[in-house]
């Protein structure tokens, strides 16, 4: 594997990040666009049409989008805080771990988020919060138990990029551009399925475009989804190894992390995905280029553990 460095592995993750986020509204456009287009009924004026009438869209669509962001925003965010089963750690019943947070913050100019606990034997950790009253670290047990001090030291600044990035912001921003596709599709299934919409053979058809068109959307922003979750733990991963100068312990916290990375009470996918290693993904990941791999939250720990094992 070509050695890039640190700093372009960076800028690299935070292009692809951005461009993929700016790739959601606008497949919304583009496929609102495209629906306009198929009902026009006059073939001749087909594109000045669409275009005159999409123009006069845009308003509308940009409001619907704000209030669906604004409602969904604030739900998620406390969806989030309460789907961790994660609970405080004092400072008393673990001064290695808090000195370890501390020391980082210090280094890196960072608030001490709070430390929170999972009562679970394996080994995981993710980080959690939007804003200075709600960044949180939480940690297994069995990831404070079973690493060395390096190692726990590496997640734990993992985690910190994680929060210093606000990558949780922008987990739930693309986890609502999907939502609304997905609901899309599955209201207009319930109204095929039932044959509230299909009355007539024009109803129908504008059904099914509409139909094909959400699926689509629903694909494409999961997709997008999957790939900004992936550049994001690259990205955590590089700036635990710019934070603690030492990327091999990363390299060896993951290889351990790897032999037990579920959590028992992490039922929900999208808790799930917060994670350093996803504890619902499968324990056997394709290390070179699939079309699963298209669909997983993270990279596979051996492409992450190569990274770091080159700087």
């Amino acid at each position: 594997m070509k050695y890039i460095g640190l700093n372009k592995q960076i800028w690299s993750n935070n292009f692809k990040s951005v461009l993929l986020l700016i790739l959601f509204p606008a497949v919304i456009y583009a496929l609102v666009w495209i629906f306009v287009f198929l009902v026009q009924p006059d073939p001749e004026y087909r594109i000045v049409s669409s275009n005159q009438t999409f123009i006069r869209t845009i308003p509308w669509i940009s409001m619907a989008i704000l209030l669906w962001f604004t409602v969904a925003f604030f739900s998620h965010s406390k969806m989030i805080e309460k789907a961790t089963g994660s609970a405080p750690l004092s400072r008393k019943e673990n001064k290695r771990v808090y000195n370890l947070v501390e020391n980082l913050c210090i280094g890196s100019g960072m608030s001490m988020p709070k430390i929170n606990v999972i009562e679970d034997d394996s080994l995981n950790a993710f980080a959690s919060g939007i804003n200075t009253s709600t960044f949180t670290v939480s940690l297994s047990r069995g990831i404070i138990n079973k690493l060395e001090d390096d190692e726990l030291e590496a997640v734990i600044a993992h985690e910190l990029t994680h929060i210093r990035n606000r990558d949780v912001r922008l987990l739930i921003v693309s986890i609502i551009f999907v939502g609304i596709f997905a609901f899309l599709t599955e209201a207009l299934l319930r109204s095929v399925r039932f044959g509230g919409a299909g009355r007539g053979r024009k109803d129908g058809r504008v059904v099914i475009i509409v139909l094909l068109l959400a699926a689509l959307g629903y694909l494409l922003s999961s997709l997008f989804r999957f790939a900004i979750s992936r550049q994001r733990e690259f990205m955590a991963d590089a700036g635990s190894a710019m934070m603690t100068k030492n990327p091999l312990a990363l390299a060896s916290a993951l290889e351990k992390v790897s032999v037990d990375p579920r959590i028992e009470a992490v039922q929900r996918r999208d808790v799930a995905q917060m994670f350093i290693e996803n504890p619902q993904d499968q324990k056997s990941k394709p290390t070179s280029f699939s079309f699963s791999s298209l669909f997983m939250t993270h990279p596979p720990l051996e492409k992450r553990i190569a990274i770091l094992r080159q700087f």
